[in-house]
């Protein structure tokens, strides 16, 4: 009888993955791996679990803090931390508002304005790379991006001069100041990351369950009702049962009507969708066809 060594999909995810993150470490002097609570970020410590096991993961973890946060979100966050004693760095958009590193903007968004808080904090800590959770199936600009994306000593990204990535051999070179973002779920799509989450009994937020929530409807996108959201003259919030397939600022990430309140649940309605999250319930992204290519110009992870 034969027995057959292919790997399944999602284990082929996770080995190129674990790839990635060690040659990282083997590469750079001092890498950091950015977390914010969110499925990606939370599968891609997971896999950095892996990595290493059994010993400790080998670099800190990076918050960018808006300070617009769901409070689920920075709960499940903790969890992750005291769970696996790693260190944490946390670069508070609030701190660089309140110290006029940066200025609140007049529409509420605190993404832009992250970006300096990010590079700040990248450049104190000497981060030489900086993983992310980017997926290229996310966005137009994610889909361009290398795995190893090279950043210049302005922290800024160029679209038209990127290296080679041939037979996925990575070139961590850099010079001084000069910085390479990381992308180890740059392969895998939504459908992945939730049948990894499944496959693996991934702790995650409970926002991404369906349940009954107060929301109110604006243009065609549910937003939760809560301290960042409060109800406009004339809105009237409603009840529905709803759940988030992307969890980013509470002021700007909307909800999806849905009754998925498993994770085969959810496995299966991702299976069905034909929209990306981030442009189902990313009201940041709306701004214009070119707002994440901006700000990932600018400095944006």
């Amino acid at each position: 009888m034969s027995v057959s060594h292919v790997l399944s999909q999602l284990r082929s995810l996770e080995a190129e993955s674990i790839h990635i993150i060690r040659e990282v470490v083997a590469e750079m002097q001092r890498p950091c791996l950015l977390f914010s609570g969110g499925k990606d970020s939370i599968v891609m410590l997971h896999l950095a679990v892996k990595a290493f096991a059994p010993a400790r993961v080998p670099f800190p973890i990076m918050h960018v803090d808006t300070g617009l946060n769901f409070p689920s979100v920075l709960d499940c966050r903790d969890r992750w931390v005291d769970r696996l004693g790693v260190q944490m760095v946390v670069a508070s958009v609030q701190d660089a508002i309140d110290r006029g590193l940066v200025r609140e903007e007049p529409n509420g968004s605190r993404n832009r304005i992250q970006t300096p808080v990010l590079l700040e904090a990248a450049e104190k800590q000497g981060f030489d790379a900086l993983f992310g959770g980017g997926r290229r199936d996310e966005e137009k600009a994610r889909a361009k991006e290398r795995v190893f994306s090279f950043r210049d000593d302005f922290g800024q990204w160029d679209p038209k001069n990127q290296r080679p990535e041939i037979w996925s051999l990575y070139n961590g070179r850099v010079h001084q100041g000069e910085s390479i973002r990381v992308f180890p779920l740059s392969n895998w799509t939504e459908l992945d990351i939730w049948s990894y989450i499944e496959a693996e009994a991934i702790d995650i937020p409970d926002l991404y369950f369906a349940a009954e929530r107060e929301v109110v409807d604006r243009s065609g996108m549910l937003f939760a009702v809560n301290e960042f959201t409060p109800l406009r003259d004339g809105e009237q919030a409603q009840v529905r049962s709803v759940r988030y397939r992307t969890v980013g600022d509470a002021n700007l990430t909307a909800a999806v009507e849905s009754a998925a309140g498993t994770l085969r649940e959810i496995v299966d309605e991702v299976a069905a969708v034909r929209l990306t999250e981030r442009g189902a319930t990313r009201g940041d992204d709306k701004v214009s066809e070119a707002a994440m290519e901006d700000r990932k110009k600018e400095g944006y992870f």
